[in-house]
């Protein structure tokens, strides 16, 4: 589909390799000296199973993105990596970090948490809001959404009729907001065509636009001797801590949008849950 092979990950179809177990009672580890990578004995299970993923995938949003101290960082999307990126950005010292969404948990635990300003497009005109707090154009925007969140109902609409498989509606806010010669990072999954993509912004205004799974394994020395230092400290996402008996009732309060879940931590039945 993309004219060559990309990658391999845990869970995903054949698009990226077709390797099952991403929530597998077991899992077959491709390559497993290289891709097991071992925890040291001072950082708890509760920060080390961040460094899997959500640690790793905010530094490489922040990466693409080029935020650098005095940035001034807009994100889309507030979900636990989108937080983890607000995190990254005060840690590169950016002087601005706004995030946007529209979930009310999301937003409270941004504000309380974190002490980012913070845009809830439920109510809010993004563009409108980001113009009049950054008039000139953020430096960084960073996409932490992905390519299911349509917002127009343009796009619902050619979604819902398989005229598109993604939709480009947090392109047309970010490649507006973002100053000329700014920084586009996207680390919210896309797959494959979104129509009314805005080229013509991306080209005239001169972005520099990177994207991409995260290498984990580029990020993981630095990340992990973060957390070792109490520099990062991923477990403020965690909003349950259970079992794993418990999981058919998770799943269907995440889906569901129901009881504030965001972010879960799972033990096995004969572990103590505190």
């Amino acid at each position: 589909m993309y004219g060559h092979r990309t990658s391999a990950l845990y869970g995903y179809s054949h698009l990226t390799g077709g390797v099952p177990g991403g929530q597998a009672e077991y899992v077959r580890v491709p390559f497993a000296d290289v891709n097991c990578l071992q925890i040291p004995d001072d950082v708890p299970d509760e920060k080390a199973l961040y460094l899997t993923d959500i640690i790793p995938t905010a530094v490489h949003g922040c990466e693409l993105a080029r935020v650098k101290e005095g940035s001034k960082v807009a994100i889309w999307g507030l979900g636990p990596v989108g937080l983890m990126v607000a995190k990254i950005c005060q840690l590169k010292k950016a002087s601005l970090v706004v995030g946007i969404d529209s979930v009310e948990e999301r937003l409270n635990l941004a504000m309380k948490n974190l002490n980012i300003e913070t845009v809830n497009f439920g109510d809010q005109d993004v563009l409108k809001t980001l113009d009049k707090r950054v008039p000139d154009g953020f430096d960084c925007v960073i996409e932490c959404a992905g390519f299911e969140y349509s917002k127009s109902l343009l796009h619902k609409v050619e979604r819902a009729l398989s005229m598109e498989t993604d939709t480009s509606d947090i392109f047309e806010e970010m490649f507006n907001a973002v100053r000329p010669f700014g920084h586009v990072g996207v680390i919210g999954v896309y797959t494959g065509h979104a129509n009314h993509f805005p080229v013509g912004a991306m080209m005239e205004k001169g972005l520099t636009v990177a994207c991409g799974q995260a290498p984990v394994q580029r990020y993981w020395k630095a990340c992990l001797k973060a957390v070792q230092a109490g520099e990062i400290d991923p477990t403020f996402l965690i909003t349950h801590r259970q079992t794993f008996r418990d999981l058919p009732d998770l799943y269907d309060k995440f889906y569901k949008r129901e009881g504030g879940i965001m972010k879960v931590f799972l033990r096995p039945e004969d572990f103590p849950v505190s």
